[in-house]
């Protein structure tokens, strides 16, 4: 990649269903990854386990959208090295980029942020430093995102973790073709309101479903 790659070539990228990665978080290049199987989430057959249901509506964690509260570097996950760091502190800049976070205490433990551009959410990142505390964040991005009118959830590739909520793979021409008709699509990231509770959560995922 190269070093005047800028947030506006990044968006380009993921509307061409492109998306970055680094081999450590040391190393400062960049790579533009395009798979052959593409991971996703079809919203309409989001999985939710009857036990993750129960925490969800207990409320055991406050949820937070796009506080960006910065987490210790030392447990970044390691692709994300300082040059992707700053294209995605811009593009949340430029509301581009959003967070579903879950909080105890005061403190951070958990959530997800990733990319907006029309219907779609091209999801980065997760991590937990509480039991299913990024499993509440997903839930709420999907309710969320059912609400909002989106149609396609990228979860880049599909992982054990993400196949018991219903994540699948799809060949790069079938990805292509979702993607294009989520682009078309206008949703709304805030129609589900910040202060909403798991039951109102679980209510939606139910409805829109």
């Amino acid at each position: 990649m190269s070093a005047t790659f800028t947030a506006d070539d990044l968006i380009d990228c993921y509307r061409r269903g492109v998306f970055p990665m680094a081999d450590a978080r040391d190393d400062p290049r960049v790579y533009l990854i395009d798979p052959e199987q593409r991971g996703v989430i079809p919203l309409d057959r989001f999985h939710l386990s009857r036990r993750l249901a129960r925490t969800v509506r207990a409320d055991l964690f406050e949820v937070r959208i796009d506080c960006a509260a910065p987490r210790n570097p030392e447990r970044l996950e390691t692709w994300i090295n300082p040059p992707i760091q700053a294209l995605y502190a811009e593009m949340f800049a430029r509301g581009e980029a959003h967070s579903v976070e879950t909080w105890r205490d005061g403190r951070l433990v958990g959530g997800l942020y990733g990319v907006i551009l029309g219907g779609a959410f091209f999801g980065e990142s997760m991590f937990s430093e509480a039991r299913d505390a990024s499993k509440v964040a997903l839930t709420h991005l999907v309710a969320r995102m059912k609400l909002g009118g989106f149609t396609l959830l990228d979860t880049q590739f599909m992982t054990e973790h993400l196949a018991q909520f219903g994540a699948e793979e799809i060949p790069r021409r079938r990805y292509q073709a979702e993607l294009a008709a989520a682009l078309k699509v206008e949703a709304d990231f805030y129609r589900l309101t910040p202060a909403a509770g798991g039951a109102m959560v679980l209510q939606a995922i139910s409805q829109t479903s």
